[in-house]
């Protein structure tokens, strides 16, 4: 048996749950991860990512020095280079001169319009916080994004309108004290397996009722109540008709509605046509399973809602969002333990990255960058001069690559991120990348995004730097160095900085901001002397379990949970709704709806797990189909099939399971030699500018074996 020479205490890299991790070396070399059954957030337990996926630091296909194109790129003659032939090795010296040079000619050139960058939900709070402080300090662009455009951003839009905060309302683990709660667009037990462990607990042992609403038969419905599987894009009738089932029975709590929101009146009329038959007849979900659920819900005396990406990821996200603050405002349940509004973030930093600004309308501590009062808080704390930074909103994620283009955006930095693999419609999304003058790409291996670039920056792994994530339930954790990063990698704090001082050299602005920090945790204590929810965090405080924000100060032992006697905006606000269907409905020629999502064994765009012993475990991309649909089309479990949309066309094989609903197929994203977001609808929804990711129209054909991807290929392309 091997034993340790050091186990060092970190946090999981991968979903938002956050679950902390020991690392076990020997000889400098991780041989194995465990955890302490006393933590707060896991309880000693890991899923399958968390306690394998850390291989992925060893892959050989990791980039570990900067790399430069051998032959430069123009803009519209771009193209992908996956083989090191393409690609030469330089000092970091070199592609920090060469990335700051073409960087500053451009903005010089075409202004802050011109600039954009993509931060990243995986790298950490320090790692964010700079990155959008070079970009807005120095470049004077607020075209300042990341993924959460591509997951919650609708529902942090509907929480920021309703009541005033984005952020998770209470603590995932308190779900156990829960009499009631509903699970909607949320595959739990994959997406987020320990808390959807915590689920099964709080059924099993604490006798909890569930109510999972989910076009799609989870894991999670085989210890439900009651499942609602309604059809995608219908999510808005089913919520609403509970809501009227509620105000029709009078259910709602009179004195939560008096004492603490607004709009209720108009609200209850615009619920009146919202009738369990008429939710019936759109959604396909019986009519008594709703009033059922609304009953159960109404009368429980702590309930709760969690919801994932099924909700948001939809032309008509923000509405959906909406439909469930009305249940809780209407019921009073929130402000509570055990109650709440709970949007389950996907990747490990999600709410961190938001938090330190890395979204086109907020600087850091959500912080509005059109409102004069702001920009002067952040000119005074990054030392630029009165009125300097930029005041216009920027681009989002979806909007900053369809500007690609003359007088639009030249150059893109890119930090982890991977939007050949995330964008919707991606031929599209190839075309605008082909179009960009400059592409940098910061970046532990080169993925179908990276293969763009002109100069590739080997980032540090989560086992190679210090810093801190935010998990999903709003908590600080601290990660900590194991291993000292691989070849001349280097954390992603001084890669930043060092650019940084780079452009602020060739600008003619010294010491216009701060770029020589002693370590990372001086970094989040510049951020927290201005955002009070992170002022009182150090870093000797987050040893033990990490600190819920908000902690204003250095004695404050954080906030499990939020609202307990007013909302930010002071009174919760019931909006408006109407239904509005999918952008794209089945017809004839495209009968199925397709909906997609993620699996157990992968992660996002695949850059880790697919890099990881992981991809053994699911190899290749399948599409679930329910038997009917297969029966109708001629398909077997383990045929090779051809899925269409107006978009394109992918092959891959097929699963014939009753976990798929009749007339919806489900793809996940991870499978570049498959992407199902080549087949996806690049429409957005008008408010978060959030694209339509579950629901769009396709058909299912029998392909031959010869038109897979050669299996050889499967793993991710490059030799290195």
């Amino acid at each position: 048996m091997i034993e340790a020479d050091r186990v060092v205490s970190t946090v999981c890299p991968y979903c938002g749950v956050g679950c902390g991790m020991d690392l076990h070396l020997k000889d400098d070399f991780i041989f194995k991860v465990t955890s302490d059954h006393n933590n707060i957030v896991n309880k000693g337990n890991l899923c399958v990512k968390g306690r394998y996926g850390y291989d992925m630091i060893y892959s050989k296909k990791r980039v570990t020095e900067p790399l430069m194109r051998k032959t430069p790129q123009r803009a519209g003659e771009r193209s992908q280079a996956f083989d090191l032939d393409e690609w030469r090795q330089v000092s970091w010296d070199e592609a920090l001169d060469y990335t700051a040079d073409r960087l500053v000619e451009i903005y010089e050139r075409d202004g802050s319009d011109a600039m954009a960058v993509y931060c990243c939900a995986k790298a950490t709070n320090e790692d964010n916080y700079l990155l959008q402080k070079m970009f807005r300090a120095l470049f004077r662009t607020n075209n300042v994004d990341h993924c959460t455009r591509l997951c919650h951003a609708a529902s942090v839009v509907a929480l920021q309108m309703a009541i005033g905060s984005a952020s998770m309302s209470n603590t995932a683990a308190e779900v156990i004290k829960t009499d009631v709660f509903i699970v909607t667009g949320s595959n739990t037990a994959e997406t987020h397996p320990i808390i959807g462990l915590q689920m099964k607990e709080a059924v099993e042992k604490y006798g909890s009722k569930l109510i999972v609403v989910d076009p799609r038969r989870v894991e999670l419905a085989n210890w439900a109540t009651l499942w609602l599987p309604q059809m995608p894009g219908t999510d808005v009738t089913v919520f609403a008709a509970m809501a009227h089932v509620i105000i029709e029975e009078k259910l709602y709590n009179q004195e939560f509605i008096d004492q603490r929101t607004e709009g209720f009146e108009d609200f209850a009329k615009s619920m009146e046509k919202f009738t369990p038959e008429f939710a019936e007849s759109i959604s396909g979900v019986d009519r008594n399973l709703i009033i059922e659920a609304a009953r159960m819900y109404a009368t429980a005396e702590r309930a709760a809602i969690y919801w994932a990406l099924g909700i948001s990821e939809s032309t008509h996200g923000v509405d959906n969002a909406f439909s469930l603050i009305h249940l809780a405002l209407l019921t009073g349940h929130i402000g509570r333990e055990g109650t709440g509004l709970n949007p389950l973030r996907g990747q490990n930093n999600v709410q961190g990255a938001s938090d330190m600004g890395a979204i086109p309308w907020h600087y850091p501590g959500y912080m509005e960058v059109d409102d004069p009062a702001s920009a002067d808080i952040w000119e005074k704390a990054w030392n630029v001069e009165p009125g300097g930074l930029n005041q216009e909103k920027g681009l989002t994620t979806t909007e900053i690559l369809s500007n690609v283009g003359e007088g639009g955006v030249r150059a893109l930095y890119i930090m982890g991120e991977n939007p050949m693999m995330a964008e919707p419609n991606l031929n599209v999304t190839r075309h605008h990348m082909e179009n960009l003058e400059f592409l940098a790409v910061h970046d532990l291996f080169i993925n179908e995004s990276g293969a763009y670039a002109d100069v590739i920056l080997p980032g540090a792994s989560w086992a190679e730097k210090d810093g801190t994530f935010t998990n999903t339930d709003r908590r600080v954790q601290r990660i900590r160095k194991a291993l000292e990063p691989r070849g001349h990698s280097l954390p992603d704090v001084e890669i930043i900085s060092g650019l940084a001082k780079r452009i602020e050299d060739r600008l003619g602005r010294p010491g216009s901001a701060y770029w020589d920090y002693r370590d990372p945790e001086q970094v989040l204590i510049e951020m927290g002397e201005v955002v009070s929810a992170y002022r009182g965090i150090r870093y000797e405080r987050l040893d033990e379990v990490g600190l819920q924000t908000p902690v204003p100060d250095e004695d404050h032992p954080g906030t499990p949970f939020l609202f307990e006697e007013t909302f930010p905006r002071g009174r919760g606000k019931f909006h408006l709704l109407e239904y509005v269907p999918s952008a794209e409905a089945p017809d004839h020629e495209y009968p199925l709806i397709l909906t997609t999502g993620r699996l157990l064994e992968h992660w996002h765009g695949g850059t880790m797990t697919r890099n990881s012993q992981l991809d053994v475990l699911y190899p290749e991309a399948l599409v679930e189909m329910n038997r009917v649909d297969a029966a109708r089309t001629g398909v077997k479990s383990g045929d090779t099939v051809r899925v269409s949309s107006r978009r394109g066309s992918i092959v891959l094989r097929a699963n014939v399971t009753e976990k798929a609903n009749l007339g919806v197929v489900f793809i996940p994203w991870h499978f570049h030699e498959a992407a199902a977001n080549l087949l996806t609808l690049d429409e957005l929804d008008p408010v978060a500018k959030i694209p339509e990711y579950k629901a769009c129209a396709v058909r299912v054909e029998l392909a031959s074996e010869d038109e897979l991807v050669n299996p050889e290929a499967r793993t991710r392309r490059g030799r290195w």
